[in-house]
């Protein structure tokens, strides 16, 4: 049986709704759904910032499994407008340049809190150098 490192991110989300931040099985790394949520519980409500800190938060996650951004090979955005669509692909460009992986962008009627608006998932395949 292939061995599964789970990471937690300390979201209330995860004990009522019953998943991990991220799960590592082998060599890929599964970033589940991730709102711009700040320590403090605040959301920036500008579209380019929450994008930023949900890779922000994604970041921390691959790192403690032993990933990073370089070694993402998939992304999906969930935003809920498609006005959002510029600043969040601006910022989503800025982290993946030289290497860009897939991704896809949804517009969806909403997100569960009504102040994010863009949740983002993650996939990597870690290089095992």
């Amino acid at each position: 049986m292939v061995e599964r490192q789970r990471v937690r991110s300390g979201s209330p989300f995860e004990d009522r709704i019953g998943f991990c931040r991220a799960i590592r099985v082998g060599d890929r790394v599964l970033v589940s759904g991730t709102a711009p949520i700040w320590p403090d519980g605040t959301v920036d409500q500008d579209p380019g910032a929450q994008t930023k800190r949900c890779f922000e938060i994604i970041s921390e996650a691959l790192e403690s499994l032993g990933s990073s951004l370089d070694d993402v090979v998939r992304t999906r955005v969930y935003i809920c407008s498609a006005a959002d669509s510029a600043p969040v692909s601006a910022a989503h460009g800025e982290l993946f340049t030289d290497h860009r992986p897939a991704a896809t962008m949804v517009i969806v009627a909403g997100l569960l809190d009504p102040r994010w608006r863009v949740e983002i998932e993650a996939e990597a395949i870690v290089d095992e150098r």
